[in-house]
């Protein structure tokens, strides 16, 4: 990824797979070793993270992109996206503010090419990605896999060793 200036590590997975329940588990042993970690979520439904109503709502109704909302304790950014097209990973790279980071996690984005651990659940009857994506390093699964001797397997359910899989193997591999 042309715009990442630090490792950059994907979550692939179908709907329904548990992708942001993971991420949430993942994200506090992250830090609790150390990393600063940033994340990127990639939704293909239009969302709302104003309110109408509000000051900033009624501004950017009126046309004013970007707003910013800002306090003591957050900030958000708010850009209306015209015209409307399927973002790319790489776009949003060049937004994001990567200088007190140490990692950006990305849920979604499934078919870019960049780092990704394949979630699969055998209950849901997806079929696999990582033949068809050679980006795919790990898979985390619920059950047993035949795979390829050099790809990772993790479980779903243990996202210590997940995390254990990300510091020692893929941050070690970025950073050296």
């Amino acid at each position: 990824m042309q715009n990442a200036k630090i490792p950059v590590l994907g979550f692939a997975a179908f709907s329904g797979t548990g992708k942001t329940t993971l991420l949430s588990q993942l994200i506090p042993i992250l830090k609790s070793n150390g990393l600063r970690v940033g994340l990127i979520k990639h939704s293909h439904h239009d969302f709302e993270i104003d309110k109408p109503g509000k000051d900033s709502f009624r501004l950017r109704a009126a046309g004013a992109s970007p707003v910013m909302l800002i306090s003591k304790s957050r900030r958000a950014i708010i850009t209306e996206i015209t015209p409307e097209k399927e973002p790319r990973l790489d776009d949003q790279l060049k937004v994001l503010d990567q200088s007190e980071l140490d990692l950006i996690l990305v849920e979604g984005f499934r078919t870019e090419p960049f780092p990704k651990i394949e979630l699969h659940r055998a209950s849901l009857n997806k079929p696999l990605l990582y033949p068809d994506d050679p980006h795919i390093m790990a898979i985390a699964s619920d059950c047993a896999l035949e795979t390829p001797p050099e790809l990772v397997q993790l479980d779903i359910n243990q996202p210590e060793m997940i995390a254990a899989f990300i510091l020692n193997q893929f941050m070690r591999r970025n950073y050296d």
